[in-house]
C-alpha cells in the first residue's frame, strides 16, 4: 500500500532502478524487479522514456498492478542529467482484476445430436458426442480447442452469423449453419448463452444437429440465388475492405511506412477487382434469363461515348494513353437503353486504355450507314489473331490468361447487352496491329 509522502526513484539512462526508498524498491520487487535492473513497473519506464526524451518533467495518471491490488497513482517523472526522477503519490487502490465466474450452469438445446460447452472466448470446455452420430470427433482432442477450429461457420439467408450476433446481443440462437472440419458433414447449431455473475457473456451451451448433404442447386438457379444474397454476403464486405485500405493509403489516421501503403493500395486494387466480378456475374444472372429485356429508349450515341470517355480519363491519363476523341459534338441517334448503351462503351474503352502501350492512342469514331450507327473504338495494342476474335466474346474467355486484366466477362456481356438492343458487337484486329471494336446500334 501506498501511504504518506509519495515514493521516489532514480533511473538511468537505461531505465535502470539505480536509486529507490524503501517503499518504492519493495514496489518493484514484488513485480519481479531489483536494484540495478530495469524498472518493473512498464507505465512508469514509460513515462520515464518520455520525460528523457522530451527533456521536460511530465505528470499522468498511471495503473500499476501490485500484488492482490491495483494501484492508482499520480505519477511525475522529471529528467535529472541522464537519468529520470521518479515520484509516486497514490490515489486509490482496489482489488486486483480477476476473471469472474460463470452463474449457475445451463442445460443445453434439447434434441441435438451432440452437446457441447464453450467459455466466453470460444473455447470448448465440454462436449459430448455419440461416435456413431459424428465419426471422426474426440472429444478429447477438442477441450480447450476454439469451436470455430472444428466447425467453419456460415452464414444464413439473410447474410447473418446467428452465433456471433448472439454474442453481441447476449442472446441466444439457433439455426446457425456451418460444415464439419475435415468431413464437409454440414450441421445446424443452436446455443444458450451463459452470463458471468457480472453479467456479461459467459459462453454457450449447445446443440449440434446433423443435415443431409443438398444436392448442388442446377446452374439456372445459382446466378438467382447469388444475386439475391450479393448484398448482404458480399458487396458490404468488400466496401469496407476497399474504403480501410484507401484510408490506410492515404494516411488518414498518420503517416505509414511507403512498403505497407503500397500493400494497402494493392488490396484496395484487389477489392475493385472483386467488386468488378461482382457486377459482372449480377448482370449475367440478369441477361441470360429468358424474360430479358432492355429499354427502347432514344439515345444520343455521341453523348453516351463521351461520358464514357469522361469516366476514362484519369484511367487513361495514369496509364500515359491519350484518347482521341474526334468529332463527338455532333449528335447520333440511336435506339438503345442508355444505361446499358453507356455501360458497353465504358468496357471497351477501358480494354483499349488497359491493353494499350504507354504513350500510346485510343481512338473514338462515329458513324452512320442508312439505319445503323456505328461507335468505333480503335486501340494501339498487340492486336488479337483472327482465330481468337470469337473466343473473346465467350464466357470466361481471354486471349492470354496469364495478362493482368479482367474476369473474361466484360466482352460476353457487352455483345449480349448490343444484340438485345438489336445492334452488336465485332471485333477487327490483327496481331502487332491493335484492335478496332465496333458497336452497332439501330439508327434514331
Amino acid at each position: 500500500m501506498i501511504d504518506g509522502p509519495a515514493l521516489t526513484a532514480r533511473l538511468d539512462e537505461g531505465d535502470r532502478l539505480v536509486e529507490a526508498d524503501p517503499r518504492f524498491a519493495a514496489m518493484n520487487e514484488r513485480a519481479g524487479g531489483a536494484l540495478g535492473q530495469r524498472l518493473a513497473a512498464p507505465p512508469l519506464a514509460a513515462l520515464a522514456r518520455l520525460a528523457r526524451r522530451l527533456a521536460i518533467p511530465i505528470s499522468r495518471a498511471v495503473t500499476i498492478a501490485d500484488a492482490d491490488q491495483d494501484l492508482d497513482c499520480w505519477a511525475q517523472a522529471i529528467p535529472a542529467g541522464d537519468g529520470v526522477t521518479l515520484a509516486l503519490s497514490a490515489v486509490r487502490e482496489r482489488p486486483a482484476w480477476k476473471p469472474v465466474t460463470v452463474a449457475d450452469a445451463v442445460p443445453p438445446p434439447p434434441g441435438g445430436d451432440w452437446t457441447w460447452e464453450v467459455d466466453a472466448h470460444l473455447r470448448v470446455r465440454h462436449m459430448l458426442v455419440d461416435p456413431g452420430a459424428c465419426p471422426g470427433i474426440d472429444p478429447a482432442t477438442v477441450i480447450g480447442q476454439p469451436l470455430t477450429g472444428l466447425l467453419a461457420l456460415e452464414s444464413n439467408a439473410d447474410g447473418v452469423v446467428p452465433l456471433l450476433e448472439a454474442m453481441g446481443s447476449l442472446d441466444d440462437f439457433s439455426d446457425q449453419p456451418a460444415i464439419l472440419n475435415g468431413s464437409g458433414l454440414p450441421v445446424l447449431l443452436s446455443g444458450h448463452v451463459r452470463l458471468d455473475r457480472a453479467g456479461g457473456f459467459g459462453g454457450f451451451v449447445g446443440a449440434t444437429y446433423r443435415q443431409p448433404k443438398l444436392s448442388p442447386l442446377p446452374e439456372a438457379r445459382f446466378g438467382s440465388l447469388f444475386n439475391h444474397r450479393l448484398d448482404t454476403i458480399l458487396r458490404r464486405p468488400l466496401s469496407r475492405i476497399v474504403a480501410n485500405a484507401d484510408s490506410i493509403n492515404a494516411g488518414v489516421d498518420g503517416d505509414i511506412d511507403p512498403q505497407y501503403a503500397d500493400y494497402a493500395a494493392d488490396i484496395a486494387s484487389a477489392g475493385r477487382h472483386l467488386m468488378g466480378l461482382i457486377d459482372d456475374l449480377s448482370d449475367i444472372e440478369a441477361i441470360e434469363r429468358e424474360d430479358f429485356t432492355v429499354e427502347n429508349e432514344g439515345i444520343d450515341l455521341a453523348d453516351v461515348t463521351r461520358r464514357a470517355a469522361g469516366l476514362l480519363s484519369v484511367r487513361a491519363a495514369n496509364a500515359g494513353v491519350t484518347i482521341d476523341r474526334g468529332d463527338l459534338e455532333t449528335a447520333m441517334p440511336a435506339h438503345g437503353e442508355f444505361r446499358r448503351t453507356l455501360q458497353i462503351m465504358v468496357n471497351l474503352i477501358g480494354n483499349a486504355v488497359r491493353y494499350s502501350p504507354r504513350d500510346a492512342i485510343v481512338w473514338l469514331r462515329l458513324q452512320r450507314d442508312s439505319d445503323r450507327v456505328y461507335a468505333i473504338v480503335a486501340d494501339q495494342g498487340k492486336g488479337i489473331a483472327l482465330e481468337d476474335q470469337e473466343r473473346i466474346f465467350a464466357k470466361f474467355e481471354r486471349v492470354d490468361p496469364g495478362e493482368p486484366g479482367g474476369s473474361g466477362l466484360g466482352l460476353y456481356i457487352a455483345r449480349r447487352l448490343a444484340r438485345a438492343m438489336g445492334g452488336d458487337l465485332t471485333v477487327d484486329s490483327a496481331p502487332g496491329e491493335g484492335a478496332r471494336f465496333v458497336l452497332s446500334l439501330p439508327a434514331g
